[in-house]
């Protein structure tokens, strides 16, 4: 039996802009792009809803729905996520209503469906699909969140353009777009479904939500539609650079204690644990380099999508009596990722998977190992890290130490607590 690293809790600082009243920040945005020029009384204007887990999402929708109440409108909201929830229009009207999202907070109906309406031929020669609620609407208000995308870069990755590529084209468009992506690239597909989109389908305003490392909301833009691509553009430099990240460039086993589609498209960023570019090892200039990760459970809200779970070569074997096999197929098939969706090896306990994983970290002895503990990719402000870290964390003035080193919590079972922030 190895000897197990020691661990101690460390909190990183981060730079930390937020909104401080978000439902006022949306109204003044709003108010700048002077809508009731375009939006008359008793005009109907659907506005997005996606499926990731957006830091004061209900509050923002919401106050986007009493923007637009004041100039007389009819608002709705239509759930826009691609595959996610099962493919099926009850399954996302129930994920962004467990989100908060619902008619009664919000004060407008929502109108879930997974029919589409085919807008025209994209110039690469198949269908452009949008969500045939959103298609009868006076107006769309397109809101979502801009970050960097987990496996696509440019200056062009995950925000308003990707909500009306996948978000509103709804289970068929995003067959169709990443079967596109495949010939083409995703920087092509998704200016080309923008361009139709925006031409076509009616879209009044865009709500850009940009977060910081702390998952918190740092900034709120409201934006014309002519300028969506620019000013993404600009809101993504500044995703990047208040993105999470792991306090250290290596580490020989990241423990991740949830893995989910509220927390990230594949389950977890692979901007923050170094796997963007590759499965099973970060590409040639990708920080942080991790050896193995190891996943220990599912987010409740993921509804056993386990998408993302391929990334890891490790998990507990709960993770696969949690995951829904067929939901996790549909969506990592339909994102044309279908090593999302496979099985990394299994084993009861916290204990056997560290048993399994130390003899392979090469001649490092097994109480040296670099072992990292977050809870999640969205989460790592504060963490676990194994005695090999102590040394440089006491150099880093971004690091504060806040417990000696001591052994690993194990319970009786031979499992660590279910969440770090309960060791914490």
């Amino acid at each position: 039996m190895p000897e197990y690293p020691q661990i101690f809790r460390l909190r990183q600082s981060f730079e930390r802009p937020r909104v401080a009243e978000v439902a006022a920040e949306v109204d003044v945005r709003l108010a700048q792009l002077s809508l009731g020029e375009k939006i008359w009384p008793g005009h109907s204007v659907a506005i997005t809803a996606g499926s990731r887990g957006i830091a004061n999402l209900p509050a923002i929708v919401k106050a986007i729905v009493d923007h637009l109440r004041k100039l007389g409108a009819r608002p709705f909201i239509v759930p826009a996520m691609g595959s996610h929830a099962g493919g099926t229009a009850d399954g996302q009207r129930k994920l962004i209503e467990e989100y908060g999202v619902t008619e009664e907070y919000c004060g407008c109906p929502i109108r879930s469906s997974m029919d589409t309406v085919v807008v025209c031929q994209a110039r690469e020669g198949f269908p452009v699909h949008f969500d045939r609620f959103a298609a009868e609407a006076d107006h769309v208000v397109v809101c979502g969140r801009v970050k960097p995308h987990t496996s696509f870069a440019g200056d062009v990755e995950s925000g308003l353009l990707k909500m009306m590529l996948i978000g509103l084209g709804k289970h068929h468009g995003a067959k169709i777009y990443h079967r596109a992506i495949m010939d083409y690239s995703f920087a092509q597909i998704i200016r080309s479904v923008a361009r139709e989109v925006l031409s076509r389908c009616r879209i009044v305003a865009g709500v850009a939500i940009v977060e910081n490392s702390y998952d918190e909301t740092a900034l709120i833009a409201a934006v014309r539609p002519e300028e969506f691509e620019s000013r993404e553009k600009e809101l993504l430099v500044l995703a990047k650079r208040w993105l999470p990240r792991l306090p250290f460039d290596s580490a020989d086993l990241l423990l991740i204690d949830e893995l989910g589609k509220d927390v990230s498209g594949t389950g977890m960023d692979t901007n923050v644990v170094g796997r963007k570019f590759g499965y099973h090892e970060p590409g040639p200039t990708e920080k942080p380099a991790i050896r193995y990760i190891a996943v220990r459970g599912l987010t409740a809200k993921t509804h056993g999508n386990a998408t993302g779970l391929g990334l890891a070569e490790f998990c507990r074997s709960r993770v696969l009596r949690e995951r829904d096999v067929n939901v996790t197929r549909i969506n990592s098939c339909t994102g044309g990722d279908v090593c999302a969706a496979m099985t990394p090896l299994d084993y009861e306990t916290d204990h056997e998977i560290l048993d399994a994983v130390l003899p392979l970290i090469g001649l490092t002895e097994p109480r040296d190992a670099k072992l990292l503990w977050i809870r999640n990719t969205l989460q790592v402000a504060e963490l676990a890290c194994s005695a090999a870290y102590l040394a440089e964390a006491r150099r880093r003035p971004d690091l504060e130490i806040l417990s000696s080193p001591s052994p690993l919590p194990w319970d009786a079972a031979g499992n660590l607590p279910d969440r770090v922030t309960d060791w914490l």
